[in-house]
């Protein structure tokens, strides 16, 4: 069931239907001003889904919205068969995609985080202690006792994800010491992020027209001629109404998003509801924090819209997006020109007065800049001049910032280092 007012008219929620095995036998439409707290649909309709289900034998039905526990309970019970709500139905898609170790567990945390609050559906005889000779006196219900063990769980896996997020640090960190510029790849599941992945970094990685067919990321490195590299980033595909606690399972996954300098905003141009998905995606950014980041909006598809690959430009000659073909390979040289004018580096010349506790970050503009001069004063600060790639700035600023260093206090901001410093390109 779905609402009236879905822009698709039904067509993403049958995807997801069918992409999760089931077989379809009708799809209903249940126009409603404000859901019923007990129901959703109101028990009129509930009687008249109740006959369809009796009489077709249905064993599942799938809701394009949210249920409460009380309203997928009160609709099992009236129907006598299992209701899935759209929450549910996506996490069980993404229990049967997850390949890698780190996927699975990231799915099986949004589970039992849902899981938790919704026992209740599965226990309701077991709700009451034990009670008899021998058996009286305080104890845990079997309720309580699920939902502690399941408790024990989650944390479990969250101790787990913590160690999967340091280790993607590390890595994350060995890629910063080169420096190239990360580009990441986002946008609406089956929008063909993982085509576009496969096109510029000439790899093979799973692709399929299908919601949700990759959720693990990739990185690859983008060479072009005469220029340098850019290292690539695909992601896991977005969603309306996609689950906060899917979301917040995938943050270790999604950092490499908030890491990105350009996020490459991969649109399915042939979609009747792509401003709608463009809304969606632009949701979920704002959620993980990366709605600040550059962006280049890149509608792909080109082959399927009819419409002419290459740039497309405002009024005043501003790029506005590039049109491309991941399949066809059209466009594909725009928009690697268009990428890398938005991640072009310059070289800053600057300088910091670090305290003789930073002795870390001393270490680190020694890996990461050209220091020019050096001078420690009688307090045991030190006055260090150095060139840095302005990539390689902005990442050094963001970690001291998250490091609580003092020297940013004497720091001017980036804009003014680039206006009062030497800045030249890099050759």
């Amino acid at each position: 069931m779905h609402g009236e007012t879905d822009p698709d008219d039904g067509a993403e929620f049958f995807h997801l239907a069918t992409d999760s095995g089931a077989d379809v036998l009708d799809l209903w439409a249940v126009p409603r001003t404000r859901p019923d707290p007990a129901t959703f649909i109101g028990s009129g309709k509930v009687a008249e889904i109740a006959e369809v289900v009796r009489d077709s034998a249905v064993d599942l039905v799938l809701f394009d919205r949210a249920l409460s526990p009380i309203q997928e309970r009160n609709l099992e019970r009236a129907w006598q068969c299992r209701v899935i709500d759209r929450v549910g139905l996506i996490l069980d898609i993404f229990a049967r995609r997850a390949r890698t170790h780190e996927g699975k567990l990231q799915v099986e945390l949004a589970q039992l985080t849902r899981l938790r609050t919704r026992l209740i559906r599965g226990w309701t005889h077991l709700e009451r202690q034990r009670g008899g000779i021998g058996l009286r006196g305080p104890g845990e219900t079997q309720l309580e006792t699920d939902r502690r063990l399941i408790g024990d769980r989650i944390q479990s896996l969250r101790e787990k994800l913590v160690k999967v997020a340091a280790h993607r640090a590390t890595q994350r960190r060995a890629r910063q010491r080169a420096p190239l510029p990360t580009v990441a790849l986002v946008g609406y599941t089956n929008a063909g992020k993982s085509s576009l992945f496969n096109a510029l970094t000439e790899s093979s990685d799973y692709a399929a027209d299908r919601l949700f067919a990759t959720l693990d990321p990739a990185i690859g490195r983008v060479q072009v001629t005469g220029q340098d590299a850019v290292l690539l980033a695909d992601t896991v595909g977005f969603m309306r109404d996609l689950p906060t606690d899917l979301i917040a399972a995938f943050r270790a996954t999604l950092e490499e998003v908030n890491q990105a300098q350009l996020l490459l905003h991969v649109v399915d141009g042939s979609a009747a509801d792509r401003d709608m998905q463009i809304a969606a995606v632009e949701s979920v950014l704002k959620e993980i924090g990366a709605d600040d980041l550059p962006r280049l909006l890149v509608f792909n598809k080109a082959d399927v819209s009819g419409e002419r690959a290459g740039c497309v430009y405002d009024a005043t000659g501003g790029l506005v997006a590039v049109r491309v073909s991941a399949s066809n390979r059209e466009g594909l040289a725009d928009l690697l020109q268009a990428m890398l004018q938005r991640v072009g580096r310059s070289i800053l010349r600057t300088e910091l007065t670090l305290n003789p506790q930073e002795g870390a970050l001393r270490a680190c503009l020694y890996r990461m800049a050209h220091v020019i001069e050096e001078v420690f004063d009688d307090e045991g600060k030190t006055h260090i001049v150095f060139d840095i790639d302005d990539l390689a700035w902005r990442r050094l600023r963001a970690q001291m910032r998250s490091n609580g260093c003092q020297a940013l206090d004497s720091t001017p901001t980036i804009p003014e280092i680039v206006e009062e410093g030497e800045r030249y390109a890099v050759e």
